[in-house]
């Protein structure tokens, strides 16, 4: 296959059969050809992000969209679900790693999430292999042998399978085309599609896909644009490829009608990203003093900016059809501490209760042991029901500045929360450098979002002076002083890829200028 590339494309990364097995020229001149065809839009909504972020920073907060006023008046619906994307009352997520894929397939959950975004550490090795994985579990092939002599196998029934690729911000260095890296959510959605479409669509499924990060309604219609290219380019029907959207930015909550309309063929609905919402209103935020958010564990739910963001959701999806999907539960059950997995599967209970009280049509999961206690707090309100889109909740009222209201969150800034930040910053850092995107850190399942709160909260104490519960102010140098104690307690920095994971946390932190990512610089230490 590498002598036959396709004219303007190189690989960068190491070549192995596994590579030669994806990468065939074909599928290159595939992706090659949406990435020509859409860079330079994907790279014109990047420059607006940043638009925007100056506007923010110069005091104009966001809004509803006066321009798409009519979309948001209007009657009209998304495309119906298909049958398999119709009960959707438990999801399960986790990385493209085979082993635990087939587990979260054989899990129960009616749906699993296969992420190559913030829960794989995009490794080009890793890479690779999630498009492998992927492939062999559609067509029930894949297999996984543990060195202890068990074989992990599909069973006959088994979730619904998605596709997570990475965000419009981010870039898979391993691959150019015409002299530049080709935009990562491109390559893994096109090879995906290119590999997998014809396949599913026989097998009575379809590509169907999560989408992340996205700020606006026209990074939505970007997609919608791909969507179509990609559909006329393998020869499937326009619509077979169906797509639920994270809004885990505080910008597409003010455009969540917008952004399911201009999906509208494609869209198969809405999900509450909790975590990433979270960082990113403290990242779009952070240059106001009076929005300073508090320790992490005090930003629940039930606070008032984030409950506004939910309801929301669950309004505007039933509104036209679509599926609302809620948040995160990321508990991974502690088989040695039976009292701490009680109290935690209480939260996950009072959770899951109240987002199918509140409509929600299902949620999401990170561990197969909480698969039955988030069924049956979504079967006791579903019952025979695939979902209650039936429910309108035009009780809902939400104004624009009830999405910002961070200030009504109350709480305090803590001692043992910046320590908390600090230390699993520079766990999950630690992991993920050494090719793990789904870290196992205090009986939590955490991803990327994790270490992105941890570091923006404290960069933002840092820049306002912020004071701990006890009157101290949040400095450099006591951040400093605690990062040297957690990494201590954490073996030091000789151990493992901690000295790394700490020079990035610092070039995070004590950087003047916001970094938008941590992927961004993290990404270069990733062979």
């Amino acid at each position: 296959m590498t002598a036959n590339l396709p004219d303007g494309v190189q690989i960068l990364g190491k070549i192995t059969p596994q590579v030669d097995a994806v990468l065939t020229t074909e599928a290159l001149t595939f992706v090659a050809n949406l990435h020509r065809q859409f860079n330079p839009t994907r790279t014109a909504l990047l420059a607006r992000r940043a638009q925007r972020q100056t506007e923010i920073d110069a005091g104009k907060l966001p809004d509803f969209l006066p321009e798409t006023a009519s979309i948001r008046t209007d009657e009209w619906q998304v495309a119906p679900a298909p049958a398999d994307l119709n009960d959707r009352r438990v999801e399960i997520t986790g990385p493209t790693e085979r082993k635990m894929m087939i587990n979260a397939l054989n899990s129960g959950a009616k749906v699993f999430m296969a992420d190559f975004e913030d829960s794989l550490a995009p490794t080009w090795e890793n890479v690779i292999a999630g498009q492998i994985n992927c492939s062999d579990a559609i067509r029930r092939t894949i297999e996984f042998h543990n060195p202890d002599g068990r074989v992990y196998k599909l069973n006959e029934q088994i979730a619904t399978l998605l596709i997570r690729p990475r965000g419009w911000h981010l870039v898979e260095k391993h691959v150019t085309v015409d002299g530049e890296s080709i935009s990562a959510s491109l390559f893994d959605f096109g090879l995906y599609v290119f590999r997998n479409a014809q396949e599913l669509l026989a097998n009575g499924s379809g590509p169907y896909f999560y989408l992340p990060k996205m700020e606006s309604h026209l990074e939505a219609r970007l997609w919608n644009d791909v969507f179509n290219a990609a559909q006329d380019g393998i020869g499937v029907p326009r619509g077979s490829i169906r797509a639920t959207v994270l809004i885990e930015t505080i910008l597409a909550s003010f455009e969540m009608e917008e952004i399911l309309y201009e999906l509208r063929d494609h869209a198969a609905g809405l999900n509450a990203g909790r975590w990433d919402y979270i960082f990113s209103t403290i990242k779009k935020l952070r240059n106001r003093a009076d929005m300073i958010v508090p320790d992490r564990s005090q930003v629940t739910m039930t606070v008032p900016f984030m409950r506004a963001y939910t309801e929301l959701l669950v309004r505007t999806c039933h509104k036209h059809g679509a599926h609302a999907i809620g948040g995160m539960a990321a508990f991974i059950p502690n088989r040695r501490d039976p009292i701490v997995t009680e109290n935690a599967l209480a939260k996950v209970r009072e959770d899951k209760t109240r987002e199918s009280n509140d409509g929600c049509d299902g949620t999401w999961v990170a561990h197969p042991d909480l698969v039955p206690v988030a069924m049956e707090c979504f079967d006791k309100v579903l019952g025979e029901r695939p979902n209650q889109k039936e429910r309108l909740r035009e009780d809902v009222h939400v104004q624009g500045t009830d999405l910002i209201n961070v200030k009504a969150t109350g709480g305090s800034i803590t001692e043992t929360g910046l320590r908390l930040n600090i230390s699993v910053g520079l766990q999950y850092i630690n992991a993920w450098l050494n090719g793990n995107g789904a870290a196992a850190i205090n009986n939590l399942m955490e991803d990327a979002a994790t270490a992105e709160i941890s570091r923006s909260q404290i960069w933002q104490w840092i820049r306002h002076a912020a004071k701990l519960d006890d009157g101290r102010p949040v400095t450099r140098e006591l951040y400093k002083q605690i990062r040297d104690e957690e990494l201590t307690k954490l073996g030091g920095s000789s151990v493992e890829r901690y000295e790394e994971s700490a020079e990035l946390m610092d070039g995070l932190i004590l950087n003047d200028e916001f970094i938008e990512f941590l992927t961004f610089p993290a990404y270069e230490l990733l062979d």
